[in-house]
């Protein structure tokens, strides 16, 4: 069968591979319809797995998919459903897993697609106890954004973050592919949506999308724009992925008493914090990484409701590559998709 394969940093080729056996008592066989790209798998490309990995990889984080063949213990799902992989082989023993905190399980195996073999082949075997079973109505394109990108915002808005109706938030880079989902779940909840874009093109689509005010970053600083709207006040939320160039206006954006909840830094991992702004503006900082199992069922809940992720382009297998290149470049607005 097919697979799209990592032979070496920045090498990646379609292979052939054997398909695997018969899913174990407690495993579900599927055939994989949709994957995702994200700046995981940017990171896999260049190398920065933080781990030990063997080559050829396969790639692919996050997937859509049909069950083919359940083992014995799974009765969950049955033959013919379209799923979602939950791509972290947590342990679901330890106590954050017991309580529904798969993302920080103590004795996580890896992240299929960037520590140990992923989704981007025809046919592959998972655990029964990590997938969660799409709606109907739910495409399998649109259920291929959340096991990485429409989860962890889901986790970040409202898990972490505590966003409420009518509260003020700032989403920075709205043209990426969590920054777009944001923009729409904030908005389908009555909330002010502030985003940051890098060009005049991507304003007019997050505006499109819904985004009460959109910010330029190349031409204005998005902290004086954001004081400004607010008359000052700052908003309640910043939803803050990109890093290092956007964390001073970050704090500065904020309200006092206001929450910042990031997930990512795209621009560098560094960056230096007043420590007596911290405290005297009561600011509450908040780390977030992936998401537990329970945001994709709520995520495909809320997509079924008509809050559905955007999708950019959809590449066929072979063109991985140009994908990767789209992601790197930022010329990118909303998800990145690969149909086998």
């Amino acid at each position: 069968m097919r697979a799209l394969q990592l032979l070496a940093d920045r090498q990646v080729a379609v292979t052939q591979i054997e398909a695997p056996p018969p899913p174990g008592p407690d495993e579900v066989q599927l055939r994989v319809r949709v994957v995702g790209l994200n700046h995981i798998d940017v990171w896999g490309y260049r190398g920065m797995a933080f781990a030990k990995r063997l080559y050829p990889l396969t790639v692919g984080a996050e997937a859509a998919c049909e069950v083919l063949a359940v083992g014995a213990n799974v009765s969950h799902v049955g033959l013919g459903d379209r799923v979602v992989p939950y791509a972290a082989l947590t342990c679901g023993t330890c106590k954050p897993c017991r309580r529904g905190r798969d993302n920080l399980c103590e004795n996580v195996a890896g992240v299929r697609g960037f520590h140990i073999g992923g989704f981007a082949q025809d046919i592959t075997n998972h655990p029964g106890r990590l997938v969660v079973k799409i709606p109907d109505g739910v495409s399998l394109q649109d259920a291929a954004c959340v096991a990485v990108a429409y989860s962890t915002v889901e986790h970040m808005l409202f898990d972490n973050a505590g966003l409420e109706p009518g509260e003020w938030v700032l989403v920075h880079a709205g043209g990426s592919g969590i920054g777009s989902i944001a923009i729409r779940i904030a908005k389908s909840i009555g909330c002010t949506v502030i985003t940051t874009v890098g060009s005049a093109e991507k304003a007019e689509k997050a505006r499109a999308l819904g985004a009460d005010h959109v910010i330029n970053y190349r031409e204005d600083r998005f902290e004086g724009v954001v004081r400004k709207l607010t008359a000052k006040k700052g908003v309640d939320v910043v939803f803050e992925h990109t890093g290092a160039d956007t964390w001073a206006g970050s704090l500065l954006s904020m309200k006092r008493g206001g929450r910042l909840v990031t997930c990512g830094a795209t621009s560098g991992p560094s960056a230096s914090i007043n420590l007596m702004q911290l405290f005297q503006q009561q600011y509450r900082i908040i780390g977030s990484f992936g998401s537990p199992r329970p945001a994709i069922g709520r995520s495909l809940e809320r997509i079924a409701s008509g809050v559905r992720p955007v999708i950019d382009t959809v590449y066929a297998l072979p063109d991985f590559q140009a994908g990767i290149a789209r992601l790197e470049s930022r010329d990118v607005f909303g998800k990145l998709l690969i149909e086998l």
